[in-house]
C-alpha cells in the first residue's frame, strides 16, 4: 500500500516516526524544501499542496491521500478519488473545516453546541453590522492557524485593527478551560476516543503553552466532551482522525470551538502516555486496520518548546542536559533549522503519578530550557 500525505511538516515526521514499523510505502508533498519531513528524502517530494496538478502528479501512484495541513487543493482530491484512490479524510470535509464560516454552519444545522456568531465579507460590512457589540473574536474564515488569524475586539479603538477580509465574528464567551478530544474513525465505522485534555495558552501568542493529561474536570463534564466530539465524527460522516477543540464554560456547559481534521497538537503526549498513540491511529486509520487501544498509561503534560519572542536565525537549544537530567521526560525537536519568533521549534513530554509532579517538572523545563537564535 502506498499513502500519500499533503503536508510534510512536524506532524507527518512524527507519522512517519511511527508509520516506518508497519509495511506500507509512505511519501509527503510539500513546498518547503527544508520542512520538518525533508529528512526522509526517499519519500520527501517538493510540491505546492495548494496547486491542483501538483497534487495530482503526486497522487497518481498512492492508494490513499490524507493530510497534516487543511489548507490543500480540495479538487484535485476529488479528482484523484474519481480515479480510484482513498481519500481521507473526504474532500468534502476539508472543504467544510477549512473555511471557518461553513464549520459554524455546520455546527448550528446538527445541533452541535456553538457560541453565537454571524459571518461578514469586508471590515466595512463588520463595522456597520447590527449585530456588532462589544467585546467580540474576529476569526478569518481561511487561512489561519497556530493562533494567527484570530483576534479579540475588545472595544471601539480596538477597531482600527480589524481585518478586511472574510470573517466569522463570535461572541465572547466566559471560559473555564480550553479542552480537546482526539477521535478516530476508520472506513468499517469504528470509532476510538482518547481522554479529553486541558490547554493552558500563551495569551501574548494565542498558542498552546502547555497541556494536561487527562484534564482536571469531574467524570460528567468529561462524558459531555466527548458525546460531543463522537456527535460531530458522526456528522461528518468520514473516516479520519480528529481534534475536537472545547470550551468548557463558567456555568460548566460545554461548546465547540474548532475542529481540526488531522492529527493535532493536543495529541502529542499519546506517543508516550498511551498504549496507541495518536499518530498510530492515524496510520490504523489510513490502512483501515483495527483502532488502538488509547488507554491512558500515566498522566502526562506537553510542553510546547516556541522560539523566543524577539529573536530570528539559527536556532540554537539552551539546557538539553538539564532537560534530559528529568526521569521520564522526552524531548521531541522538529528539524526546523531557523528559529522565529512564535514558532513552534518541538514539544517535550513528561509523565508522573500526579499532577503536582508534573507541574514541578514544566517549571523546571520552562526555567532551564530555551530555544535562541545563534
Amino acid at each position: 500500500m502506498k499513502i500519500g500525505i499533503l503536508g510534510g511538516g512536524q506532524l507527518g515526521r512524527m507519522f512517519m516516526q511511527n508509520a516506518i514499523n508497519y509495511p506500507y510505502t509512505i511519501g509527503f508533498l510539500e513546498p518547503d524544501a527544508e520542512a520538518s519531513c525533508s529528512i526522509f528524502k526517499n519519500s520527501f517530494t517538493v510540491g505546492d499542496f495548494k496547486d491542483y496538478t501538483s497534487v495530482l502528479n503526486f497522487g497518481k501512484d498512492k492508494d490513499v491521500i490524507s493530510i497534516e495541513i487543511e489548507n490543500v487543493n480540495v479538487e484535485a482530491l476529488k479528482e484523484l478519488r474519481n480515479q480510484g484512490k482513498k481519500i481521507i479524510p473526504s474532500p468534502e470535509c476539508l472543504e467544510l473545516i477549512k473555511d471557518k464560516g461553513l464549520q459554524k454552519e455546520f455546527y448550528k444545522e446538527n445541533h452541535l453546541p456553538s457560541s453565537d456568531f454571524y459571518t461578514v465579507q469586508n471590515r466595512n460590512e463588520l463595522l456597520n453590522h447590527p449585530q456588532l457589540k462589544y467585546p467580540f473574536v474576529q476569526k478569518l474564515r481561511v487561512g489561519g492557524y497556530d493562533g494567527k488569524g484570530v483576534q479579540i475586539i475588545k472595544n471601539a479603538e480596538d477597531l482600527q485593527q480589524v481585518w478586511d477580509e472574510p470573517s466569522v465574528i463570535e461572541n465572547v464567551v466566559p471560559i473555564k478551560k480550553e479542552l480537546s478530544v482526539i477521535i478516530s474513525r476508520n472506513e468499517n465505522g469504528e470509532s476510538c476516543v482518547f481522554d479529553v485534555v486541558e490547554m493552558v495558552f500563551d495569551e501574548t501568542l494565542n498558542l498552546v503553552d502547555y497541556l494536561l493529561s487527562p484534564a482536571e474536570i469531574d467524570d460528567k463534564i468529561k462524558n459531555v466532551a466527548k458525546d460531543i466530539s463522537i456527535k460531530v465524527i458522526e456528522a461528518l460522516n468520514t473516516p479520519g482522525i480528529f481534534c475536537v477543540e472545547l470550551f468548557l464554560l463558567e456555568d460548566d456547559s460545554v461548546i465547540i470551538n474548532e475542529i481540526a481534521p488531522r492529527v493535532h497538537n493536543s495529541g502529542h503526549p499519546t506517543i508516550e502516555a498511551n498504549s496507541s498513540s495518536q499518530y498510530d491511529q492515524m496510520l490504523r486509520v489510513l490502512a483501515n486496520l483495527p483502532l488502538g487501544d488509547v488507554c491512558i498509561r500515566e498522566c502526562s503534560a506537553m510542553v510546547n518548546v516556541i522560539g523566543d519572542p524577539k529573536q530570528e536565525g539559527e536556532a540554537e537549544y539552551v539546557g538539553i542536559e538539564d532537560l534530559i537530567s528529568l526521569p521520564q521526560t522526552y524531548l521531541h525537536l522538529y528539524g526546523k533549522r531557523i528559529t522565529k519568533p512564535g514558532r513552534k521549534m518541538g514539544h517535550v513530554t513528561v509523565l508522573g503519578k500526579n499532577k503536582e509532579e508534573i507541574v514541578e517538572k514544566i517549571n523546571f523545563i520552562k526555567s532551564k530550557f530555551k530555544v535562541i537564535a545563534q
